[in-house]
Order: structure tokens, then C-alpha cells, then sequence
């Protein structure tokens, strides 16, 4: 989202701390399990919800269990995030409508793409409560499930109060915070020094403070330090402009839509910033990145602040190969996954 103002078992992978291969084979020479995940996403809003999404889909590391909509109005983000399933051929994940709240205006810049779909019209499964949802998966899964937080999070802090056992069960890794460097604009190598108070977290500071002090498995975040320099462009950006693909089409459609009301964006040359994508890679993995475990809480102005006293969270501070990532993102989103090759 627009930032003014985070895994699996020994036998799945490495802890959020450690580098780890996506896809490696266990020691008996069998693929891994997928970790089972849940995205909590306020798609529909920054695009970048979009293309984490469509991320999500195309990574065999990950069972994708129920695509959560949060914050704002969570039947038009609903909405978007099934007929995307839908194009993609993943109507087997269940959309879970978020606590309702009132309409985001001028920010729900996606809405003509969805304005012939019901959210009645999704094949799938689809949960009116979905906090209730998110809960019952958590609760009842025999292995602990990964919470993707790609958006503010009134969602997790509803979860929460209604079940404090769900951290215990679980796993996060998110896109939150800021703490040395934030951006002004969507343009390139906008990232300038200083922090803030990010819009993930500044947008519900009392869910963010009830995420950072909730004791989960383990917990991983990538602040605006890092995913804030994720633009695709050059031969990277021309592949999936140009690529055939119907749900990489559907991201393109979408895009475009959206930067039709952003004035920042030059949709024949590069994304804009996709911030959200790397809390999605980092369900799975912390190649190329600097990770630093340390104690973080979020303060009354929605600072996240390192503390002795906080829980411990790991932090991807830093790049150590950006390029590769990039190569790898572009890879993934243009390469589908079946449903069945996730089971």
C-alpha cells in the first residue's frame, strides 16, 4: 500500500532468520510440503496487493489457504481478490470477507474491473466472517499456518481478541514499518533517508501494537527499508507487460486501472513501487536479504521502534542482492503452478 503518513516446520524450512532455497528437497531426496498461508491483503487499494497476489499463486512454497480482505470495504476488495482467483484457476481458496468498514472513495481505483462481478458469481468458497475463518483455520490445522499481512490489519487485531491462541499456532511475516528510510512518490529510486510512521501501521495503530506484542512462532516483517526499492522495469517489466498469461494479464488490466488516478506512474516503462511482494517471499525465504533479529514494538504515533522489552522480530534491513530477487520475482510471476502440484 502507499506508505506516507511479516515458517513452517524444520522439515518445510529454514527459520525466517536463516537464507533458504525455495524449493529444495528434503534429505530424502522428496519435494518439501508446501507451508500453508493465509493472505490478509487490502487489495484494491496501492496495486501492490495485486501483484502479491498474483505472487502468492505462483509460488509452489506456499499453500495458499484463504485470501482475507481487510480494511475499508472488504466486499469490494472480496470482490476483486475472487474474480483474480477466478482468472487464475484457483477457485479451490476460499475468499474471507474482512471486518466491514466504510469505503476507501478514491482509492478503490479497481472497481470497473470488477463491475460485472458479483462476489455470488466465485465457483469458490466464500466466508462472510472471515476473521471466524482465519480462527478456524488456524485452530484446526494439525501444522502452524503462515500469516501474510500485506495491508493494515484490523483483521489480525479482531483475531486476536477473540482468540489470543491463535499465535501460538502461527507464523507472520508482513510489510510493516520504516526504520531508516522512507519514500515520496512512486517513482524510481525515490527512497530518501529518514523514517516514519508507515501506513500499514499508522492506518490502525491499536492492531499493529496487538501484532508486534502477540506471541507468535516466529515473526518477520520488511519494512519500507527494504521493499520500498522493489520497481520492476527494463526487460523485466517488457516480459510481463507483454506476457499472454491470463492472470498476468489480469495484473497488467489492473494496473493500468490504477495508474490511470496516479500521476507518478508510467505504466509502458515500469511498475510502481511492489512492496507488498516481498512479505509474500518472505513466507518462504530471506535469500538476498540482511536479516536482523531484534526486539520491536509500534509506539502511540505509529513509529516501529526497537526495544529490549518488545518481542523479538526478524528484520529485513537490507538487501544483499536486489537484482536477484528482481530476476526472481519477474520468473515466478510469469511461470503458473497448478493446484494440485501445491498438495
Amino acid at each position: 500500500m502507499p506508505r506516507m503518513a511479516v515458517l513452517c516446520s524444520l522439515s518445510l524450512c529454514a527459520t525466517f532468520a536463516q537464507a533458504t532455497e525455495p524449493a529444495a528437497p528434503s534429505a530424502e531426496g522428496e519435494p518439501m510440503r508446501p507451508i500453508p498461508a493465509i493472505l490478509d491483503t487490502d487489495i484494491g487499494g496501492d496495486i501492490d496487493d495485486t501483484w502479491a497476489l498474483a505472487l502468492s499463486l505462483r509460488c509452489p512454497e506456499l499453500d495458499v489457504k484463504l485470501v482475507l480482505t481487510d480494511t475499508g470495504d472488504t466486499v469490494y476488495r472480496a470482490r476483486l481478490a475472487a474474480k483474480l482467483l477466478q482468472v487464475a484457476g484457483r477457485t479451490d481458496i476460499p475468499v474471507g470477507v474482512g471486518l466491514k468498514q466504510k469505503s476507501d472513495g478514491p482509492r478503490e481505483r479497481q472497481k470497473a474491473w470488477i463491475e460485472d462481478y458479483p462476489l455470488e458469481r466465485y465457483p469458490g468458497k466464500v466466508h462472510d466472517d472471515g476473521v471466524q475463518a482465519l480462527i478456524d483455520l488456524v485452530m484446526g490445522s494439525p501444522e502452524p499456518i503462515t500469516l501474510i499481512c500485506i495491508g493494515p490489519s484490523p483483521n489480525i487485531g479482531e483475531a486476536l481478541k477473540r482468540e489470543p491462541r491463535i499465535a501460538a499456532k502461527a507464523r507472520m511475516a508482513g510489510m510493516f514499518g520504516s526504520f531508516k528510510v522512507h519514500h515520496t512518490t512512486n517513482r524510481k529510486r525515490s527512497v530518501v533517508a529518514g523514517q516514519i510512521p508507515e501506513w500499514n501501521v499508522v492506518k490502525d495503530i491499536a492492531a499493529a501494537q496487538a501484532i508486534f506484542a502477540a506471541p507468535w512462532i516466529e515473526a518477520a516483517i520488511t519494512p519500507l527499508d527494504t521493499c520500498a526499492h522493489v520497481v520492476l522495469d527494463g526487460p523485466r517489466y517488457q516480459r510481463l507487460r507483454e506476457s499472454k498469461d491470463p492472470l498476468m494479464r489480469a495484473v497488467i488490466e489492473n494496473y493500468d486501472l490504477w495508474a490511470a488516478g496516479h500521476k507518478d506512474s508510467d505504466v509502458t516503462r515500469h511498475s510502481s513501487v511492489l512492496y507488498d511482494t516481498v512479505a509474500v517471499y518472505l513466507a518462504f525465504s530471506t535469500q538476498h536479504l540482511r536479516m536482523k533479529k531484534t526486539n520491536v514494538r509500534v509506539d502511540n504515533k505509529g513509529y516501529t521502534v526497537e526495544d529490549a522489552a518488545a518481542r523479538p522480530v526478524n528484520v529485513a534491513m537490507d538487501w544483499t542482492n536486489l537484482d536477484a530477487f528482481m530476476d526472481f520475482l519477474t520468473e515466478r510471476l510469469l511461470t503458473p503452478v497448478t493446484a494440485s502440484s501445491k498438495r
